[in-house]
């Protein structure tokens, strides 16, 4: 009996398990990389790698349950945030054993990740390994050089809050959240809140709301703005080998809005 990261107790033997299904994007890359063949369905969204061939079960939001069950999976993969609750209990009520990950944290990825992949029955792969050297040295945190308001939707307008993956990115980054101790995890806010917020730069990751230089920069007139890969902001995977490098880079491009 091995227990997830929300404390769930999941009766999986990992030796016994041969076919996984994945809810999560950034799970389902996680997976195809270390167990090649293990991986038996994914969502709609799941585009990486970007050969991957298995059947598509729906959205995050709003899997196909029937197709999933259909697949006969040892193992089910899902995320707190990313999944609904409901659709991981209906899953649960059928019989099929899910694995839910709930990290808040870099370093709640890194073990969080390896217990996943445990589960699955693989061994911890090169590139987690090389994911967790890449981000070592600023685990104690340090000066930060910017206060930043993270908008990731739009209509309404909402912003990163507190006790998230994407805001202690940033934090490793240099990058501090004015948003980080607000009640709520995904507040709702207008744009006035944000520019009186005392933020002195916009964050604009480009999923899950597409943010780009034309659409969300003119929202904030005066400040400056980095328009930056959201799957390296808010996927915990592979992409964290290559996650500081490639945003770090796009944060020193921040520009100016009118």
């Amino acid at each position: 009996m091995l227990v997830d990261d929300t404390g769930a107790a999941v009766d999986v033997d990992p030796s016994r398990v041969r076919r996984v299904v994945s809810l999560v994007p950034s799970l389902t890359e996680s997976l195809a990389l270390t167990v090649p063949g293990r991986l038996v369905g994914a969502t709609d969204w799941c585009a990486h790698p970007a050969d991957l061939e298995v059947v598509r079960i729906g959205g995050t939001k709003n899997p196909r349950l029937d197709d999933v069950t259909g697949l006969e999976p040892d193992l089910v993969l899902a995320n707190d945030e990313e999944n609904r609750a409901p659709d991981v209990a209906a899953l649960r009520a059928a019989g099929v054993r899910v694995w839910v990950t709930a990290p808040r944290s870099l370093a709640q990825a890194f073990g969080s990740l390896r217990r996943m992949l445990v589960a699955c029955g693989a061994a911890e792969p090169e590139w987690l390994d090389v994911a967790r050297r890449e981000w070592s040295n600023t685990f104690d945190g340090g000066p930060l050089w910017a206060a930043a308001a993270v908008p990731v939707w739009r209509r309404p307008w909402r912003v990163l809050g507190r006790d998230t993956f994407a805001g202690d990115v940033l934090r490793h980054l240099g990058v501090g959240n004015v948003f980080g101790r607000h009640a709520e995890r995904y507040p709702s806010v207008d744009v006035t809140e944000v520019l009186g917020s005392g933020a002195d730069l916009v964050v604009l990751p480009d999923e899950p709301y597409h943010f780009d230089a034309l659409d969300g920069p003119e929202a904030f007139p005066g400040l400056p703005f980095a328009v930056v890969s959201g799957r390296h902001l808010t996927w915990y995977g592979p992409s964290l080998v290559e996650a500081r490098h490639v945003l770090e880079g796009q944060l020193a491009e921040a520009g100016t809005t009118g």
